[in-house]
This record gives structure tokens, C-alpha cells and sequence, in this order.
């Protein structure tokens, strides 16, 4: 069990958790990356009752069927994933977090979708999907 804080970048939007992370990774697909303008994302998994989104602010938007993206109404900040291909979790971004340490990283998601010019140098596994 954890409790971790975190908010968007101009802090209309606090996230609060408090349970056990379920998973770790930094996501490679083209998805994710026009979501948040970068080469790779990076997520944290809990149950979806053990991760609370606070604020007036907060909007989603289905990037794709069965999908759903928190952000910030406010700044545009990403906060959420929510997959209907995993129910009964949600993803939040790991730099939203006012300790980011806290989460180890535990995989690379859609390796084989990875921008070429990225360089990694973990020994993560990656998942080709």
C-alpha cells in the first residue's frame, strides 16, 4: 500500500493515491505519444478505487474506442488512462506525482512502436505488441 500526491502543471487538478501500484511502464505507441507531444510515456497502474482526481478542472476526452483520457481543462495537462480492456484499473502519468521516484518502472509497452531516434539504455523488458 502507498500513498502518493500529485497535481497538473498549474494545479487546478490534484491527484491522490492510496493502494497498491499494479503496474509500471513507459509506453512506446503512437497513441500515447500524440497525447503528450513526446517520444515515450510514462504510467503507473492502481485499482480504479484507489486513485482520486480532485478539481473543477478535470475533463476527458475517448482518444479511441473503449478508451478514455483525463486532463487538465486548465493547462492540458495528461493525468489519466482508462482501457475497457482493463476493467477495474486506471493509469496515471508517473510525473504528476510529487515523488516520481516512488514508482519503479517495470516494462516498455509497444516497443515496436518506438520513435527511432530514441535511444534507451535500461534493461526493462519490452513488450513488442
Amino acid at each position: 500500500m502507498v500513498d502518493l500526491t500529485g497535481r497538473c502543471l498549474c494545479g487546478g487538478v490534484k491527484l491522490k493515491i492510496h493502494g497498491a501500484i499494479i503496474g509500471a511502464n513507459h509506453c512506446h505507441c503512437e497513441s500515447c505519444r500524440r497525447a503528450t507531444s513526446s517520444p515515450v510515456t510514462s504510467f503507473f497502474t492502481v485499482a480504479t478505487g484507489d486513485g482520486e482526481l480532485e478539481g473543477d478542472a478535470v475533463r476527458f476526452f475517448a482518444s479511441s474506442a473503449g478508451v478514455r483520457r483525463g486532463f487538465c481543462g486548465n493547462c492540458g495537462s495528461p493525468l489519466s488512462y482508462e482501457s475497457d480492456q482493463r476493467p477495474g484499473e486506471i493509469d496515471f502519468y508517473v510525473m504528476l506525482l510529487e515523488e516520481p521516484a516512488a514508482i519503479t518502472m517495470r516494462q516498455h509497452d509497444h516497443w515496436g512502436e518506438r520513435v527511432g531516434w530514441l535511444t534507451v539504455a535500461d534493461d526493462l523488458p519490452k513488450d513488442i505488441d
